[in-house]
């Protein structure tokens, strides 16, 4: 049984929590019985009781409990996967010490150097990851399935759309369509489950702008689009893989390497830092086809299997 231990919250966003669902559907497809742990999140619970994926609370705030090992021995646990972007060495070695395996994703605490397998598809700074085996690269990338379907090659201007996280923390949504506006363009913009700053939104709005919340599926959304906003996690390398070029405002300073890489590859521009978006971009002329073709040719989607042959391994 392989157990995936994600943080959930405002603060730190659902991109955690839907990598976690890629993979385990991913993994049970393959045969075995993941188990999705996570700390208590109203928004994070309800996405996976509506996705009907199995998933247990755990005090991941408490870790004085050391509660790792009774739930490893209640539920066969033999392989713990950790996405939560930095784990401690405590809580690693009370894995470990159950005699199972433990892998972790761009990890960068202090319990990344006791895990078997270190999956760092977004390390792109120094000091390098630590861990047993490392995999670092794209091609341990995990992306929702469904962006596959919708590739396509971009190559004119058309239709944008804004889509900045499951939860927005910064209200970086509402700076971005301030930006549109001033560049007298019109824009769908994509509300998270937990986006909490509507108010700030309505009095930027005009009729240029269609407001969409929480879509059942961002992959058949983005598919209608010429262009995306997005912040520098996951989205913007599922909008680059779909052919989507995008404009990256970073929400948060991790997110600024893979943002800077994206722009490396040619499939996107980087606006900065939320809380000084550089407008430019939004009113430029974009390459729109070589972007496209830059995106789909650099972030091929492969990640899960990569990632679930190496699991396999152990």
């Amino acid at each position: 049984m392989h157990a995936i231990c994600i943080e959930a919250s405002h603060q730190r966003g659902l991109g955690h929590l839907f990598r976690a669902m890629h993979l385990a559907r991913h993994l049970a497809a393959r045969g075995a019985k993941p188990l999705i742990l996570l700390n208590e999140d109203a928004r994070a619970l309800d996405v996976l009781r509506q996705a009907g994926l199995r998933h247990e609370i755990v005090p991941l705030k408490a870790p004085a409990a050391k509660w790792e090992a009774p739930l490893i021995r209640r539920h066969g646990v033999r392989v713990w996967i950790n996405d939560r972007h930095s784990t401690d060495a405590a809580h690693a070695g009370r894995v470990k010490s159950a005699g199972i395996a433990l892998a972790t994703f761009d990890d960068r605490g202090s319990g990344a150097a006791l895990a078997d397998l270190h999956f760092a598809a977004l390390w792109f700074d120094q000091p390098p990851p630590a861990g047993k085996a490392v995999f670092r690269g794209l091609d341990y990338l995990i992306l929702d399935p469904a962006v596959l379907r919708f590739r396509r090659l971009r190559s004119a201007p058309g239709s944008i759309v804004v889509s900045l996280g499951g939860s927005d923390t910064y209200g970086a949504t509402v700076k971005v369509v301030r930006c549109l506006k001033n560049a007298k363009r019109a824009a769908t913009v994509v509300l998270g489950p937990s986006f909490a700053h509507d108010e700030a939104l309505q009095a930027e709005l005009t009729a240029a702008f269609t407001v969409r919340r929480a879509v059942p599926s961002l992959a058949r959304e983005f598919s209608r689009h010429e262009l995306a906003v997005t912040g520098g996690g996951i989205t913007a390398f599922e909008a680059a893989a779909a052919g989507l070029p995008t404009i990256i405002v970073a929400n948060e300073p991790f997110e600024v390497p893979p943002a800077r890489h994206l722009e490396s590859l040619g499939c996107a521009r980087f606006a900065g830092f939320h809380a000084e978006i550089e407008e430019a971009p939004f009113a430029a002329e974009l390459p729109l086809e070589a972007m496209s073709r830059a995106g789909m040719a650099r972030v091929t989607g492969a990640g899960l299997d990569n990632v679930a042959r190496a699991l396999d391994a152990l």
